[in-house]
């Protein structure tokens, strides 16, 4: 048999105590209430997403328009907004084991303190100007960048794992995250599937995320996310302002 999950407009999810039945997308039913939600961006950084970028992402600059349109639509409505960055380390020590031979053999990609390594101009808050705070960021704190918008680094593919996201997000009363960023098979498919893991509904954007395919998008859909494009996002949105609390990550 299959459930349809239901949203509280005004209401934060908890963390289930023990396994639920299991749910299935396949008849994802009527859409869900907004309830408290977080934008995650994932790696929208210059170095991935400019495509003379070190580590250009195909696809990802065409789509920039469309994550920024996510980004506005949540300041807009008040509601969080965290982006997740890589910073490696010159020596590699930080990387993912794949990456690592080649950061030690002198490949400078999301080097800390590079323009490389900041968030791409499309995705910063209103008024720019930002620069990471990598000591703080690699020393695991949320730095803020606008009223309701935060900064995480993440040290692997996942936005939640090895990072404070999911206490940050539960602190703010968040039970549902829209995902965009880059690129699909890799970091935002992870924080998909992690933030299902911690029990947060989950809403894959699928028009701001480089390299989504169908069959992922299905097999997202079948651990139970919901698949928007940028406008449905948009139109989702506007009942859903201010039903989050006022703390602040690292409060």
């Amino acid at each position: 048999m299959s459930e349809t999950a239901t949203f509280s407009p005004t209401t934060p999810r908890q963390a289930a105590a023990e396994p639920t039945t299991a749910k299935t997308a396949t008849d994802q039913g009527p859409p869900a209430a907004p309830g408290p939600w977080a934008l995650l961006t994932i790696d929208v950084q210059n170095d991935f997403a400019r495509a003379d970028g070190p580590g250009a992402i195909e696809g990802t600059e065409a789509l920039l328009p469309a994550m920024a349109r996510a980004a506005a639509g949540f300041r807009a409505a008040g509601l969080p907004v965290f982006h997740l960055v890589r910073l490696y380390l010159p020596d590699g020590s930080n990387a993912e084991r794949c990456r690592r031979a080649s950061i030690v053999a002198g490949r400078r990609l999301v080097c800390p303190g590079t323009d490389g390594s900041q968030l791409h101009p499309a995705l910063a808050p209103p008024g720019g100007g930002i620069r990471l705070d990598d000591r703080a960021l690699l020393a695991g704190a949320a730095q803020q960048v606008g009223p309701r918008e935060w900064v995480l680094f993440k040290p692997r593919w996942g936005g939640f794992y090895g990072t404070r996201l999911a206490d940050e997000l539960r602190g703010l009363g968040v039970g549902t995250v829209a995902v965009v960023g880059a690129n699909f098979p890799n970091c935002p498919r992870t924080t998909v599937y992690e933030a299902s893991e911690r029990d947060f509904d989950v809403v894959v954007v699928a028009d701001a995320i480089s390299r989504v395919y169908p069959r992922g998008l299905a097999e997202c859909r079948d651990i139970g996310a919901r698949v928007l494009n940028t406008a449905e996002l948009i139109d989702a949105l506007a009942p859903a302002a201010g039903t989050t609390t006022t703390a602040s990550p690292g409060g």
